[in-house]
C-alpha cells in the first residue's frame, strides 16, 4: 500500500465566457454511448499512464451496465476520426455530478485539447442543471491536472491522505 495525497474539487456554477475554441482542425466533441470494448481501449490508452484501473477491475457485465446507465456521460474528443480523449461523469442525473475521469492519450497532450474537451464536457453537463460538479485528483495523475481544473472553475474543498494499492 502507498498513501497518497487526494486533493477534492468541486466547481458550483457554470463556466462563464465564451466556450474554448478548438485549438486543432478536425477535431469532434461528442457524448457517446460507447460499447465495453472501445470504451476499454481508450481509457487505457489514456489511463495506463495514469494508473487507471477502477474500470479495469469492474466485471464485463457490470462494466456493460455502467456503461449504458443513464447516470452515466462519457463525452470523447476525436482528431481526424481517432478517439484521443474522455472526460467521464457518473450521476449525472443528480444534483451532485461527479466528474470520475478525464484525460488525453499522451501524444495529444499539450495541444490544448485538454482544456477544450474539459470545458465543451462541463458546459453540456451543466445543461442539465446540477449544484456541483466535483473531483478527486492525486498525486498520479497528470502534473498539470489541478491547475487544468482550476482554470475550469474548479475549487479545492479536501485534501487528505488515501492508502491505495500500488
Amino acid at each position: 500500500m502507498v498513501q497518497l495525497l487526494v486533493t477534492y474539487m468541486e466547481m458550483r456554477t457554470r463556466p462563464t465566457g465564451e466556450p474554448l475554441p478548438s485549438p486543432v482542425e478536425n477535431a469532434a466533441f461528442a457524448l457517446q454511448r460507447l460499447e465495453a470494448e472501445p470504451f476499454l481501449s481508450l481509457y487505457r490508452a489514456v489511463g495506463e499512464p495514469l494508473r487507471w484501473d477502477q474500470r479495469l477491475r469492474m466485471s464485463a457485465d457490470t462494466l456493460d451496465a455502467f456503461l449504458r446507465s443513464p447516470s452515466t456521460a462519457v463525452y470523447t474528443l476525436r482528431v481526424d476520426g481517432r478517439a484521443v480523449g474522455l472526460c467521464e461523469f457518473d450521476r449525472v442525473e443528480s444534483s451532485d455530478i461527479e466528474l470520475t475521469h478525464f484525460g488525453l492519450i499522451p501524444d495529444m497532450q499539450g495541444r490544448r485539447l485538454g482544456p477544450y474537451l474539459l470545458d465543451a464536457a462541463l458546459r453540456a453537463v451543466w445543461d442539465r442543471a446540477p449544484q456541483r460538479i466535483w473531483l478527486h485528483t492525486d498525486e498520479w495523475d497528470h502534473a498539470k491536472a489541478q491547475d487544468t481544473y482550476r482554470r475550469a472553475g474548479f475549487g479545492i474543498f479536501a485534501q487528505k491522505l488515501e492508502e491505495v494499492g500500488e
